[in-house]
């Protein structure tokens, strides 16, 4: 019987790739109010030691059978001119297709980061993935950057991150590696890359603080696409919705808001309402939930109070909730 595991050794030797850093930051243009990113401190919020988060949460879910269907080999629909195919694989991660090219966004196919188990399987078996014209990656976070699947989905294509996150995955056998700061842009093939400010942080362990971090607006076949990365609700919106004001899609996070430093650092449901209808985008996609318990919330909660926010402002219709592993045609 063939070893399943011989075409993705755990470790593997690649050359380092070529790390194109940007050499300045761009200009501010003819906008009025230009706000930059904005990192989260590491102080915890009040009351943040009332509640223990090992065992309300964290060894309760080790004991969580998880759920999902297991990944069946999916049937990619064909797709027409103007036509993107989006495909919701957990947490943040998104096969994003068109007519002409395949991107990666934020892919993560980890069941363990570390010590926190993921309770949703993902949609798609890695290796059923089509060929992979590029990937992003918003952060470093271990949520966000897993080496060990950066590693699998690198087939001599270029990479995107943040400033000062190259170094991490210049030796995972991308072709290249491209380095961006806020509003910086990066075009390979059919596609350009933006990426914007979020409110967040950047550092993988505590000591490195200098890392960036973001979102992305991804053009492509004539749409345009807003995955905004891991973010607390902040100012920015607006300026990102002036400058793209064509947005079609917008992948925003709704989980993961009560987390157990009490800090600020991701957008509850209702905010994320708000950041969408700031940004001015046509339709709204919700992540960043049900995959891994990071916060206090239950895994069921933020869907819940999203569709309430929604039918407050009356936008159900332009909410699409999306079932991992299951393609749908914007």
């Amino acid at each position: 019987m063939a070893n399943p595991f011989e075409k993705f050794p755990r470790f593997r030797r690649t050359p380092k790739a070529p790390l194109h850093k940007s050499k300045s930051l761009p200009e501010a243009g003819p906008f009025i109010h230009v706000p930059q990113a904005r990192a989260v401190g590491l102080r915890p919020g009040s009351g943040w030691h009332k509640r223990n988060f090992l065992t309300e949460v964290l060894i309760p879910s080790l004991f969580m059978k998880r759920a999902g269907i297991s990944p069946v080999t999916p049937i990619f629909p064909e797709l027409q001119e103007r036509q993107i195919g989006i495909t919701w694989i957990g947490h943040a991660s998104f096969l994003i297709r068109t007519a002409e090219s395949n991107l990666l966004i934020d892919p993560n196919w980890a069941k363990w980061l570390k010590v926190i188990k993921r309770i949703r399987q993902p949609g798609l078996d890695i290796r059923d993935l089509p060929n992979i014209d590029m990937v992003l990656v918003p952060h470093a976070h271990f949520d966000h950057l897993d080496r060990r699947t950066l590693r699998i989905v690198a087939e001599n294509q270029p990479i995107v991150v943040p400033f000062e996150v190259g170094n991490l995955v210049h030796d995972l056998g991308f072709r290249s590696v491209h380095e961006l700061h806020y509003w910086d842009q990066f075009a390979h093939g059919p596609a350009r890359i933006t990426l914007t400010p979020c409110h967040h942080w950047g550092a993988r362990m505590l000591h490195d603080s200098h890392r960036g971090f973001g979102g992305y607006i991804v053009e492509v076949g004539g749409r345009t696409i807003y995955h905004c990365g891991d973010t607390a609700y902040f100012d920015g919106f607006v300026e990102i919705g002036r400058r793209f004001p064509n947005i079609d899609i917008a992948l925003l996070p709704i989980g993961a808001y009560d987390p157990p430093s009490g800090r600020e650092v991701h957008m509850n449901p209702e905010e994320a309402v708000a950041a969408f209808l700031q940004l001015g985008a046509r339709q709204m996609v919700p992540m960043h939930y049900g995959s891994f318990r990071l916060s206090f919330e239950p895994p069921d909660e933020p869907l819940l109070r999203l569709r309430l926010a929604a039918e407050k402002y009356g936008i159900q219709d332009r909410i699409s909730i999306m079932t991992e592993g299951q393609p749908m045609v914007f």
